[in-house]
Parts: structure tokens; sequence; C-alpha cells
């Protein structure tokens, strides 16, 4: 027989529950329903009054325990609660499972204290010797504070990006060019430095993982200004170079005269100290021999003295004892070495001219006149 035809054989998936289950079913859950409100039924088919008060309270007590049961929480090893207990800060929560009183009492933010963030930053800052770049940067931070990241400042996201762009022209700022664009890794690290100390004045309980530059370039409009500033900074600096080396060339030559100079003008002066001191040594001596014997002093300096004067003169005028002229003696061209002439050994010539010296001064003058002896020397 088909599954389809009629009769009491069908198709056994199509098979319902009967009827009278299904009324069985719905009986007890309306004696159940009728035993909460206080009221066993006589007959099924009779209404049951309702006791409001006892579901009321059963209601209540079911959404009591609903109430309480939600102030239980589990809290991550890397995240801490924070519970507020009508907006006033109560505890900070470890990791674990705790309970606060729900919601309107009490309140919990959790807080991931482990999680490393990031923001990135895109700004256009000077460097040091007045070029213009474009940075950007990345900075990675983590939440160890949940308190003063909550309760300290207003908006933490755009207080630490007004952080970081300040920091980043800061150590710009004190940079070069160069340094800026071959990512000099100085320039990071000073301005972790620099926002985490801002922050600790803020107390935002942020920390500063990291500082990394990921591009720096010089703007497309001032590109080729910025090719002439380089080229006039390479000159300068060639030509600051060069000065330099003159430089160095040329104080060493000037004090190296300086102190010869000097070392000469010592030396002159050690020179004539000591001459002046020997002559004065001298005079000392000749005087005390003159004061023992003024006529022999007087002659011998009278002598020494002829001998001095004549040795340079190249002249001779000699007076004859009769007549009034006077013979004058070209000596400067006898003494002349004439052409073909033997020479001395010392390239002199070998005419030998012997002066005749005037008498030398009375012997019999006064010997104990000391402005005489004064006189005996000119």
């Amino acid at each position: 027989m088909a599954w389809n035809d009629p009769g009491e054989k069908r198709n056994p998936w199509n098979r319902q529950r009967p009827q009278s289950d299904l009324d069985e079913i719905l009986r007890k859950a309306r004696r159940w329903i009728g035993g909460l409100f206080g009221h066993k039924a006589a007959s099924a088919s009779a209404k049951p009054p309702i006791d409001w008060r006892r579901g009321l309270a059963v209601l209540a007590v079911v959404v009591g325990a609903v109430w309480l049961g939600s102030g239980f929480y589990r809290v991550d090893a890397q995240q801490r609660a924070v519970i507020l207990r009508f907006g006033k800060y109560v505890a900070t929560m470890g990791p674990g499972y705790n309970w606060h009183w729900p919601w309107p009492i009490e309140r919990k933010i959790v807080v991931n204290v482990s999680r490393v963030y990031s923001i990135t930053d895109d700004e256009s800052v000077l460097t040091a010797d007045t070029n213009l770049v474009e940075v950007k940067s990345a900075v990675q931070y983590t939440q160890p504070n949940p308190l003063d990241l909550l309760f300290q400042v207003r908006d933490v996201d755009e207080t630490l990006v007004q952080v970081c762009e300040s920091a980043m022209r800061e150590v710009i700022g004190q940079a070069t060019l160069n340094q800026a664009l071959a990512m000099d890794p100085t320039i990071p690290q000073r301005a972790r430095v620099v926002i985490q100390r801002t922050l600790d004045g803020y107390r935002m309980g942020i920390h500063i993982v990291s500082v990394n530059l990921t591009d720096i370039n010089v703007p497309e409009p001032v590109q080729a200004a910025q090719r002439d500033a380089i080229k006039a900074d390479k000159d300068r600096q060639r030509y600051e170079q060069e000065a330099q080396a003159y430089r160095n060339d040329l104080l060493p030559r000037a004090r190296g005269d300086a102190a010869k100079t000097i070392q000469d003008a010592e030396a002159y002066k050690a020179r004539v100290v000591a001459r002046a001191q020997g002559d004065a040594a001298r005079f000392d001596d000749v005087l005390a021999q003159y004061r023992r014997s003024p006529a022999v002093t007087r002659e011998r300096i009278y002598l020494q003295t002829m001998q001095e004067v004549y040795a340079r003169a190249r002249k001779v005028v000699v007076a004859t004892s009769h007549g009034g002229n006077v013979m004058y003696l070209p000596l400067d061209k006898l003494l002349a070495v004439p052409p073909g002439a033997a020479s001395s050994p010392g390239g002199s010539a070998s005419v030998r001219v012997q002066p005749v010296l005037p008498a030398p001064p009375d012997a019999a003058a006064p010997a104990d006149d000391a402005n005489h002896g004064g006189g005996g020397q000119h």
C-alpha cells in the first residue's frame, strides 16, 4: 500500500502527537501558574482567582536575583577594573572574579593595561637650518595607570596627539636637514623622552614604549629652492674649510715669526746689558788703576785710542816744518791692490803704511786732577 493512500496506515514520517497529550501539557502548565498565585483549580474548566501580591513578590525576588547576579564579573590578567559608586571612584580591582553593586549604584570601567596602542602623525616641521620637511611618525604606548587615564585628562587621544606633535617639532627643530633626512636615531630617542616627560607632568597614566620615524621628505613645492639652499650651504662649508686651512697655515708661521722676533730681542737685550755691564766693570778697573798711577794710565789710554782710530784711517795729513803747504797722501788709493799685484794670503795688499802718531800729552800733568784724566780719554 502506498503511504499517501487513505486508511489507518499512513506515512510514518508524517505522524503527529496525539491531541490528548498536548491538552495534558497545557493543563499542567495552567495548574503550575495558578499555584504561583496561591490557587488550586478544582476542575479543568473552572477559572481560579489570582493572588497578585504573591505573584509580585515572586517576580520581585526573581528580578532582584537577576539584578544582583549581574554584579558578578571577571577581569582578565591584562586588565584592571575601576569601580565607581554613584560616579565616585571606589577601588581598582585586579584579575579574577569579582562582584560589585549593579547599576545604577555602581558601575565598572575595564582598562587594558598591557595592550600596546599606536597613533600616527603627519606634520610639516622646520629644521635647525630653517628647512621645511614633512615628518611622518608613529608612537606606541600602554596605559598602566587606569585611574590617571580616566580622571586626569578629558580627551586622552587628542591630548596625546598634540603632545606628540609638539615634541616632534621641538626635536626636529634642533636637528639639521641632513640629520632629519638620514633619520638620525637620536631624533626618536629624544622625542620619546620629551613626550614621556610632558605626559608625566599631565599625569595621564600613559607610558611611551617607542617613537618611530616612518618617513621624512622635503615638500615638492619647495624642492627646487631646497636644492639651491643645500648647494649654497655646501659652498659655505667649502669656503669655511678653505679659510680654516689658510688660517691654520698662516697663524703658525706668524706665531713662529713672533717667537723668533721675541727671542732676537731678548738676545739683543742680553747682549747690550752684558756689554754695558762689562764696560762699566772695565771703567771701574781703569778708574782704580788711574787713581794709583794717573800719568801711566792716561798715556796707555791715549795710545790705545789712537791705535783704534788710525787702524781705520785711509787718509794722512803731514805737516811740514818748512813752508805753509800741507802734503796730502791718498792712502785709500795707495792701499788699493793694483791689477796683477801679488796679494797676501789674507787677500789684502802687501803694502804696509806705518802712521806717524802725534806726541803724547805732557807726562808732567798733575796726577791728582781727575778731570784731566777724563780729557786723556778724548
